[in-house]
């Protein structure tokens, strides 16, 4: 495959993920309406709004927090000219603004972006990865999270927590509610049909799961998406390649490696622990590479 198949390949898998997340929350709407009536169709909007406040009030301040929690420093470009001469480098052959450029003190090599859109983008990278990587492969890591800038991923990732975060939310309430006696019109509602009332109740319980699983899916696809997007700006996947084949050798993990911003760094630091690859944010680097590979023979 080359990198404009790749491309839409995983646009259109994530389009796909993201009508199943919009089938979840209306199996549950539907679960809840059947289990306990339509008493609970007001419960609906207050877990929409929970979400759209704490998911949306971190997107919009996107970079801050992230800075926060990683403990990322803003640099200039008299700090390091060579960094940021190869990141103008991509800005201009994406078309893209140049970014806010930070760093952070971590022997891991690792890079990040963050940022709500491309006005407002900042990319990062460890102290670790700037001493380990050559100038072609530290561009194929910049070119990768220019991408994601470039994909609106951080939209994507906001969109997606917040369906999921929906679900959750809904779901834990109505299940609160089964265990105090909730829904008195239930049998009215469902009919007495104990088999309606059982698909209800499962519904309930594992739609959070099924959330959080095509959460995860979506985030793995915009990994994808983004080193397919900086092989098209860098019309070089052999740098970007060998830049993973680095990262996949070197065992160290960053400091920061909260399951909560563990999906923004180009090689997830929870990669090698228990979770289990279905929740895993991001492919296989040996996946990723592999794919790189098939487009360098391409060339």
């Amino acid at each position: 495959m080359n990198f404009r198949t790749q491309q839409a390949a995983n646009k259109r898998k994530t389009i796909g993920l993201l009508i199943g997340m919009a089938i979840l929350v209306w199996l549950v709407v539907y679960a809840a309406l059947a289990y306990f009536g339509s008493t609970t169709v007001g419960i609906v909007p207050i877990a929409v709004g929970i979400a759209l406040i704490t998911v949306w009030g971190s997107y919009y301040g996107a970079d801050k927090l992230v800075i926060t929690m990683t403990g990322a420093k803003l640099i200039q470009e008299s700090d390091n000219p060579k960094l940021f001469n190869l990141i103008q480098e991509v800005t201009i052959a994406s078309g893209l603004p140049m970014p806010k450029v930070a760093i952070v003190i971590d022997s891991a090599p690792n890079a990040f972006a963050t940022g709500r859109n491309p006005e407002h983008a900042l990319i990062a990278f460890t102290t670790g990865i700037l001493d380990a990587m050559d100038r072609d492969q530290l561009q194929g890591v910049i070119a990768h999270e220019m991408a994601h800038v470039a994909n609106r991923d951080t939209l994507v990732s906001a969109v997606a927590a917040t369906t999921a975060g929906a679900i959750a939310i809904l779901s834990d309430i109505l299940t609160r509610m089964m265990w105090f006696g909730g829904g008195r019109n239930r049998d009215r509602e469902s009919n007495g049909n104990p088999i309606l009332l059982v698909f209800s109740l499962l519904i309930l319980i594992l739609a959070p799961l099924a959330a959080m699983l095509l959460k995860s899916a979506i985030s793995r696809k915009r990994e994808s998406l983004a080193d397919a997007t900086a092989v098209e700006f860098t019309r070089n996947p052999a740098g970007l390649r060998s830049a993973l084949e680095v990262l996949a050798a070197d065992s160290t993990v960053v400091q920061q490696k909260s399951t909560s911003v563990a999906h923004i760094w180009i090689e997830s630091p929870l990669d090698g622990t228990s979770v289990s690859k279905l929740f895993s944010t991001h492919p296989p680097i040996a996946e990723r590479i592999a794919v790189l590979k098939a487009m360098e023979s391409l060339n």
